[in-house]
Order: C-alpha cells, then structure tokens, then sequence
C-alpha cells in the first residue's frame, strides 16, 4: 500500500471527494482550509505553508486563481525545487499562466488536472480530468490521476486544461439551463414534470444532465449540493471574458450569466447548481 503523503489544499466538496479517492487508493492526505473541517481522515495542518513543507506532491482544490496566487504568495517560503504543484480548479488561465512561471523560477512543476464534473461523480471515479503543462511530469502523476478518475484527456501545453474546462462548464451549464426551461414548459402544458423527465430520457432528447441531475431539478431539491450555483456564475464569468479576448460568440453564455445571477440574488448561490430551475419559476417571472 502506498503511504506517500499527498498534500491538499481546499477541503470543500471536491477537496472532500479528492481526499476520499486518495485515502482509499492508500495516500497518506495532509489538508489545510481556511475553515474549520471534520474530516477524520486527513491530517490537518495549521496553514497551507506547512502542507507545502511536509509534502512533494500537492493537490490544490481551490475555488479561484485569485485564491491559488494568495496561497502562493503566503507559502513562498515553503516552497523547494523538484515539488510537484497540481491544481484541480477551474481559474482564469492567464492568472494560471502567471503562477506557473512564478513557480518554475523556483523549481515547482505547476501542472493543470481540471475536474470536469461534480464533487459526486468524482467521488464514484465519473469526472474525468482535463491535464496540461509539462508532459512528462503529467505522465508521472499517472497514479495520482488514476487514483481520481478512469478517464483523462491530455491537452497540451500549460493553461490548454483550464480553457477547455470553460469549453465543458458552458456546455454543461446550458444543458441544466435547457432542461429547466424544457420541463417548466412540459408543466405549462399541462405535464408533469416526473413523466416528462421519464419520457424524455428514452428519447433522443436525453443528455447526460436529465440523468445526474434531472430528478433533483423536478424535486426542486437543492440541498447537499453536488456543485454550488455561485460557483458556476464564477465559470460562466470567466467563459465570457475569455470569449472576449477570442472573438468568440456566446448569447446563449450571456443570457445564462443573467438568469443564474437573477437567482443568485433571490439567495440560492449556496445551493446545488440544480436551482438554475428557479430562473424558470413564478417567482421569476414576478421579479421580471
């Protein structure tokens, strides 16, 4: 059994669900967060600056690259050559690009392995990873990755891995958008939203969506969230600054910022990603 001591750094939903696959693959897990977690099995250390210290590989799961540069910047004394630095979290990739240079002028290999689903299929091995940066080194994390997930997709060259994740979360975040409005809809019609979600699963209607979150969504059951809405609205910001820089065109992505944020307000930012449902209530239409 493997007792390396794998560092990690941000111990919300998906620092938990990466901390479990550790554990039962055999790492050691050494954690910081900012808040006070429960977690009976990882070793908690006083501030991030210790993890860097006691640890060569270290696993970020953190919520901005804003945040990842603070942490950064607090540890830098803790750093050494020859660490292996590897962020999990969908950031700016510009602000990536910014920390990975720092970080090769101090000997640390940052690399990009982006989870590209929720904390609950990543805690089944279902989210696959986007990697980037320094092949080699990607290929040497290899029992690291397999420990995460049973798939992953190598993409280049460093900050290819966080651009592609915008890629996934805009089609992913329409797709919930979708299929609010098709089910708000069905009920307009006089279906229920049970029977359509039913019905349109076995037609070529169906997307992966209908079936990871399609029965929260008709429940209106937001609670014990998977992935928070806020931290979506965060995604969809940083899709339409990069479309920006890119030339690319995204109406759907700028209506989609307005209807989550219409409900953000309304105080299910803290939720499950699934309330994007309530952009389609009466309640909505009301605040309209």
């Amino acid at each position: 059994m493997n007792k390396e001591k794998i560092g990690l750094i941000g111990l919300g939903l998906v620092g938990t669900a990466v901390s479990e696959r550790l554990i039962a693959s055999g790492f050691q897990v050494l954690g910081y967060d900012v808040r006070a977690v429960g977690l009976d099995f990882v070793q908690f250390c006083s501030d991030a600056g210790e993890v860097f210290s006691r640890c060569d590989r270290i696993i970020l799961c953190l919520p901005t690259s804003q945040v990842v540069t603070d942490i950064v910047n607090e540890s830098r004394s803790h750093f050494r050559s020859g660490q292996i630095v590897i962020d999990t979290g969908t950031g700016s990739p510009d602000e990536m690009i910014k920390i990975h240079d720092d970080l090769m002028g101090q000997g640390v290999t940052y690399l990009e392995a982006t989870i590209a689903g929720s904390s609950q299929l990543l805690r089944n091995k279902q989210a696959p990873l986007f990697t980037a940066g320094d092949k080699d080194m990607i290929e040497g994390q290899g029992d690291l990755f397999r420990s995460l997930t049973e798939k992953s997709f190598y993409l280049g060259s460093f900050g290819n891995a966080s651009k592609f994740k915008l890629v996934h979360n805009l089609l992913i975040g329409l797709n919930r958008a979708v299929l609010a409005e098709g089910l708000q809809f069905a009920e307009s019609l006089g279906f229920s939203s049970e029977e359509s979600l039913s019905i349109l699963k076995q037609t070529t209607a169906s997307s992966g969506v209908m079936k990871t979150k399609g029965d929260r969504m008709v429940k209106r059951d937001y609670e014990d969230p998977q992935a928070f809405l806020s931290q979506h609205i965060k995604d969809v910001k940083l899709i339409l600054e990069e479309s920006e820089r890119s030339g690319a065109i995204v109406p759907f992505s700028l209506l989609h910022k307005e209807l989550l944020e219409s409900i953000e307000s309304r105080g299910f930012g803290g939720v499950d990603n699934s309330a994007i449902m309530e952009a389609f209530s009466s309640d909505s239409l009301k605040g309209s």
